[in-house]
């Protein structure tokens, strides 16, 4: 990293406001980034992050406030003198000419180099360096017209690498690219700063992967910092909803503690904003069996409950997603008096009670068992059709109570949507638990 004789945060806002037109883009913004630190800016389309990244580089005029490159007012400093500060990577540049890739990431270069003196062979040592760690080393030679946007997005961050400044500037870095480039590319920008002491800011939309890789989440909501920290004490539902309108779930990755949301589609959306009334269903479930059976009555708006599942099963997560009251059991466990008896209240509640096509051994046989006493109490409707040569670990128990409830006027249907006119054409009205019936 070329050496620069200042002191002060690398980048710099202080109560910075910024009118474009008649609109005022960001209104008294502060904030500071630390040597080391990577800094994502978040936001709605129109919140003010790609104006916040050009007033860092001192391109837009300011209304009000301070910006500051290491110390020193971006006022103070020639073009020059910031490019050795900064470097910076917008969201679209399209190259003017068709010049080799080499060519194009030497641009880089150019603030680094005495005046009226070319480039030597260290210089593009270092630019071929920079295609390198963006996969494009093979490709030096070739034209910037000549590769695709994502490449081209890549080639851009080359462009970056190779000016080596003290700080980075990235406005949406991760547009055109696939997946594995885009986590590649936050790593490798995460990696020079937390290894090399630079400061990074990356205008993001995609809030987990700003969770992922950012040190901190600057969100910012019609030109104001709403919010700023570490990625736990930011994301939360309820900022996904005020800033950007949208319902979702917050998660935690259980490998690396990372948060991250997950956003609900529209018609999710509208059943929490307006649920529909209707009757109250237990899916007895296990194995993934239950999810398409849980989100198609959860959507077409029946109260359901769920049990007993296992902790962590795919049919206990769907059911926290959707804010479902499940009956739990611990992982590989057989079923508890605890969570049975959680079980028995819940079919206590229902009107109606569906049983998925769940694997059955010893010690979740129970979740049949249980249901024998309710057969001539509440509507029972079995999905599937009763092929148990693949979920059947019981040596026939499990048949046994299938056959037991169809014979006790259990009612089977083959899949969720089928499931849905059943219950829909079910008389509402069933016998009271406890009537003796």
């Amino acid at each position: 990293m070329t050496a620069l004789a200042t002191t002060g945060a690398p980048l710099s806002v202080s109560s910075l406001s910024v009118r474009l037109g008649d609109s005022r883009v960001l209104r008294e913004v502060t904030l500071s980034v630390a040597p080391g630190e990577f800094l994502a800016v978040a936001g709605p389309n129109g919140a003010g992050k790609t104006t916040l990244i050009r007033a860092l580089l001192g391109l837009v005029p300011r209304e009000s406030g301070e910006v500051q490159l290491l110390g020193a007012s971006v006022d103070s400093l020639s073009i020059s003198e910031r490019a050795r500060r900064v470097s910076w990577m917008p969201q679209e540049e399209p190259p003017g000419d068709n010049v080799s890739l080499l060519d194009y990431v030497m641009y880089g270069r150019y603030p680094h180099l005495p005046p009226f003196t070319g480039e030597g062979a260290g210089e593009r040592r270092i630019a071929k360096a920079a295609l390198d760690e963006v996969g494009l080393g093979d490709r030096w030679h070739s034209g910037a017209w000549e590769i695709s946007g994502g490449e081209r997005q890549r080639l851009r961050l080359a462009r970056v690498l190779a000016q080596d400044t003290p700080s980075l500037l990235l406005d949406e870095p991760t547009a055109h690219l696939d997946v594995a480039h885009q986590l590649e590319v936050l790593e490798r920008v995460r990696g020079r700063c937390h290894r090399e002491g630079r400061a990074a800011v990356a205008a993001l939309h995609d809030l987990n992967l700003a969770a992922r890789f950012a040190d901190r989440i600057a969100v910012l909501q019609h030109g104001r910092l709403v919010a700023q920290g570490p990625a736990r004490a930011v994301l939360s539902p309820s900022l996904l909803q005020e800033v950007w309108g949208v319902v979702a779930d917050l998660r935690e990755d259980p490998r690396s503690g990372v948060p991250y949301l997950i956003p609900r589609l529209p018609t999710e959306v509208a059943r929490v904003q307006s649920p529909a009334p209707g009757l109250r269903v237990h899916v007895v479930a296990g194995g993934g069996s239950g999810t398409p059976i849980l989100r198609q009555l959860w959507e077409d708006g029946f109260t359901v409950t769920c049990g007993v599942v296992a902790l962590f099963d795919s049919d206990h997560t769907t059911a926290e997603e959707l804010g479902i009251p499940v009956a739990t059991e611990v992982p590989f466990a057989p079923l508890s008096p605890a969570s049975r008896a959680e079980e028995r209240r819940l079919l206590d509640q229902a009107d109606r009670i569906v049983v998925a096509p769940f694997p059955v051994g010893p010690g979740n046989l129970a979740n049949l068992e249980d249901l024998i006493p309710y057969a001539a109490r509440v509507p029972i409707l079995l999905v599937g059709e009763g092929d148990w040569s693949r979920r059947d670990f019981t040596g026939g128990a499990a048949p046994g109570l299938w056959s037991q409830l169809v014979a006790g006027g259990a009612r089977v249907v083959r899949t969720p949507a089928e499931l849905v006119d059943a219950l829909r054409s079910e008389p509402r009205e069933s016998v009271p638990p406890g009537s003796g019936a």
